[in-house]
């Protein structure tokens, strides 16, 4: 008899033995030596609490506001393409769980459900990512039918002018299905031979010309406020305020970019620090426990973005499997708040973490 997962790592183990070995490893797998894939982890082990007793905690809040949309809780489900390669249901069981759980699911612009499948399945909060396309028209596109369609962002993610090399899809020579969203538009089936076929297509399709100055188109074709995912630097976070931008979302597209790039927990708070509470700052990468997001809180994050838990949850158990990784980060975090003495997000401070750097500075 198989136990029941007691956390979100559990929900990995479950997918492994649930998916073909191709789709596992496109999921599960990170750039090259995959460095940062374990240090977006590790970087969390190295931060220890400083919690505060003999506070109130009999009532906890972790509600939060996130563009003024009012979620349960500081999480929110990150874009992971094609998840109907998980489950297959794909993103119609991830969007109605997001639902279930009162929080913001941000829509894959790889996903293998169309934006108005989506749409129409929940009532769930969703954001919409984006990838700008060489054919800036069906980019175009996409984001008004995202908008048509009741999203309420657009993610526009900034680090894949190239897609990063993920060895193990070569060697599995992954394939990637048709993508509904753009039948009649553009072909997503490319054969190679050589390895992974959505390596070839990146390359075909992602428009590596695509720069700051061209964030002005892309606010010229929608009214829907604008996110930028992949920020790593103070330096970057300053060029998103001086554009325009809505929020940013520190990331490293899950380290499956450029590997030996910064685990995201370690440069989130020096780009809170240049935004200077002027947008929303998000972070993803690592998050596996409550105590993750309380930490990424009090480095002064807003919300967390979860990729990973959330498609192994999918693979495993669909969209009850989602719901759970959801539910179990939230009970944890609540946990967490209660034994640091925090009864509202707000209350989680700088004081409550200590961080490598601290202790260094503790030296000097």
């Amino acid at each position: 008899m198989t136990t029941e997962p007691v956390n979100v790592n559990e929900f990995q183990g479950l997918a492994r033995q649930a998916l073909p070995k191709m789709y596992y490893d496109f999921f599960a797998g990170g750039a090259e030596d995959q460095h940062t894939l374990k240090e977006n982890m590790e970087a969390f082990r190295r931060i220890t609490f400083r919690p505060r007793v003999l506070v109130d905690v009999s009532k906890i809040d972790m509600s939060c506001n996130i563009l003024g949309y009012r979620i349960s809780a500081p999480v929110m489900i990150a874009p992971t393409s094609v998840q109907k390669l998980a489950h297959p249901e794909g993103e119609i069981a991830t969007a109605r769980a997001a639902a279930a759980c009162n929080t913001i699911m941000i829509l894959s612009y790889m996903s293998t459900c169309t934006v108005e499948e989506v749409a129409s399945s929940c009532n769930a909060i969703r954001f919409f990512q984006l990838y700008v396309y060489k054919r800036r028209d069906i980019s175009a596109l996409l984001v008004q039918r995202a908008e048509r369609n009741g999203y309420k962002a657009i993610v526009l993610t900034v680090d894949t002018p190239r897609l990063g090399r993920r060895e193990a899809d070569i060697k599995n020579k992954m394939v990637a299905p048709q993508l509904k969203n753009f039948e009649g538009l553009i072909s997503t089936e490319l054969d190679s031979n050589e390895g992974s076929n959505i390596e070839l297509f990146a390359k075909e399709a992602f428009d590596a010309s695509f720069s700051w100055k061209d964030i002005e188109w892309l606010k010229s074709v929608t009214n829907l406020p604008l996110l930028v995912k992949g920020i790593l630097t103070p330096e970057d976070a300053l060029k998103a305020l001086e554009v325009g931008v809505a929020g940013i979302i520190v990331s490293n597209h899950g380290a499956r970019q450029l590997d030996y790039s910064p685990a995201t927990i370690e440069v989130l708070e020096e780009v809170v620090q240049a935004v200077g509470g002027k947008v929303p700052v998000l972070v993803d990468g690592g998050i596996r426990r409550g105590t993750d997001v309380f930490k990424a809180l009090a480095l002064g994050a807003q919300a967390v973005l979860v990729g990973r838990p959330v498609v192994f949850g999918l693979a495993s158990k669909g969209e009850d499997g989602v719901r759970r990784v959801i539910e179990m980060l939230k009970d944890e975090l609540e946990l967490t708040m209660a034994l640091t003495g925090c009864s509202n997000v707000k209350d989680i401070s700088r004081s409550h973490v200590k961080t490598d750097r601290d202790r260094l500075q503790s030296m000097l």
